[in-house]
């Protein structure tokens, strides 16, 4: 039974605050009622498709698309939306200004929460295909948003995965009526650098919207999320159940060093504490504050994915979709963007998930289940090129077992396993990687395959998954 945590008032004297802080106001946390009313969506000035340039932009977009295609290069998602904002500069604004709109954000999950969304509002909209658009296959930067949207220039509801450097730009332009803020983590630190900066801009963005903002959907458990959230005009607050904690060891607000019990997280030096959560995540099941309970038939396996679909479940709410026809939508998603998909290798197969980050390490690694299992790494921009956090992640768990360690930096991989004393050999190249787990493991056995971003789409086109 959770009890409710009360912000604390501490009075504004000068020794009220840690040395070297100033005062904080205190900011009130308004929290949306949960009863599955619907929301009504914030007012809107279509922008007419008529428009000649968006027009000539879209044009210009789907060509470059086709020629990327027929080049073998890609899906050309990105070199759509790239030649469309070429075209008109303005073209991102222009469609995301008819639709109504729900973002998801957050270092990890992103992609499958956006899936599980999607999968939710399709199920409860009527003529799904022609309605609803995503770009949840993970294309997430402007470019990627512009060639989603304009590939589907006349539907009217958009479920959008959006990376975190660009939310604040998506909430003044989209005005999305709900935003999923589902977590901070370390992740690409040379591209992202200072990830309280990122929390900053979300926060800033919500305050600067006002009552014209979104409903924001946001993980309790997260320090920095929660002080990134609290200046929205209404907050519905998950207890995802606590996970991975060491990117929260400081409060975001004051400094101090956080204090954390039981599964929940307070500040000692000033007002910030975890919020009373709106939906509770306990096991498969999903608890109302009212005490009504949903169960989460997924397909997707994780404890992290509950908390996924937990956050999916609020915001589907906020979209005016009834809970059992949301978890409906969401019994359906099963590989999202080639997550946990069995890829064919040849004579083995393997199962893929990818794995970032220090949080994502900590969250996949207990899912591998085989002997052997195989561990892909490389750090070129989409992985972060930085891989010392290798040395945050708990491989020692994987002991008694035999790891492959493959792709590019399969030596620094290694030498982390030395250390931690996990028996493992490398094979760099990926194939020859495969082909190695499929002598060591017992006939038929489905190989884990754990990696990082850019060997992970490697591995789906090397197994025919794209």
């Amino acid at each position: 039974m959770l009890t409710r945590k009360i912000r604390k008032v501490r009075p504004t004297g000068e020794h009220s605050q840690p040395h070297g802080q100033t005062a904080r106001q205190d900011v009130p946390r308004r929290v949306m009622p949960v009863e599955g009313a619907r929301m009504t969506p914030m007012p809107r000035t279509p922008i007419s498709l008529s428009d000649a340039r968006l027009q000539a932009a879209l044009a210009a977009g789907r060509a470059a698309a086709l020629a990327s295609r027929l080049a073998g290069k890609g899906s050309g998602a990105s070199i759509r939306g790239q030649v469309m904002m070429k075209v008109d500069p303005q073209a991102l604004g222009k469609l995301l200004a008819h639709r109504r709109i729900a973002a998801v954000t957050g270092t990890n999950g992103k992609t499958t929460t956006t899936h599980l969304l999607a999968a939710a509002v399709r199920e409860g909209t009527p003529e799904p295909a022609r309605r609803v658009v995503t770009n949840a296959d993970g294309a997430n930067l402007y470019h990627g948003v512009a060639s989603a949207l304009g590939e589907a220039a006349k539907a009217d509801i958009a479920i959008l995965e959006t990376d975190e450097r660009i939310v604040p730009r998506i909430i003044e332009e989209g005005r999305p009526e709900v935003l999923v803020l589902l977590n901070f983590s370390r992740d690409q630190m040379d591209r992202n650098h200072e990830i309280k900066s990122l929390g900053r801009g979300w926060r800033v963005a919500l305050e600067k919207a006002g009552e014209a903002g979104p409903v924001v959907v946001a993980n309790a458990c997260d320090p920095l999320t929660t002080w990134a959230a609290e200046t929205a005009k209404q907050v519905i607050w998950i207890d995802t159940g606590a996970g991975w904690t060491q990117d929260a060891a400081l409060c975001p607000a004051c400094g101090a060093v956080l204090a954390h019990v039981d599964g929940h997280w307070d500040c000692p030096a000033c007002p910030l504490t975890q919020p009373e959560a709106d939906y509770t995540v306990h096991g498969e099941e999903v608890t109302e504050k009212d005490g009504t309970v949903w169960t989460l038939d997924l397909q997707v396996p994780g404890r992290f994915n509950r908390a996924n679909a937990a956050c999916a479940l609020a915001a589907a709410r906020v979209m005016g979709i009834e809970p059992d026809v949301a978890l409906k939508g969401m019994h359906s998603v099963t590989s999202p963007a080639g997550r946990y998909a069995v890829a064919t290798f040849g004579d083995v197969k393997g199962r893929l998930m990818l794995s970032k980050n220090p949080a994502g390490w900590a969250e996949s690694l207990p899912l591998a289940a085989t002997d052997p299992v195989v561990l892909a790494i490389d750090a070129v921009a989409a992985d972060g090129k930085d891989v010392s956090w290798l040395w945050d992640v708990d491989y020692e768990q994987l002991a008694g077992r035999h790891v492959i360690c493959t792709g590019p930096r399969a030596l620094d991989l290694a030498v982390r396993l030395t250390y931690g004393e996990v028996e493992h050999e490398v094979v760099p190249d990926l194939s020859a990687a495969m082909a190695r787990a499929g002598e060591l493991a017992d006939e038929g056995v489905v190989i884990d395959v754990l990696s990082t971003y850019t060997p992970f789409q490697k591995l789906r086109k090397l197994g025919g998954l794209a």
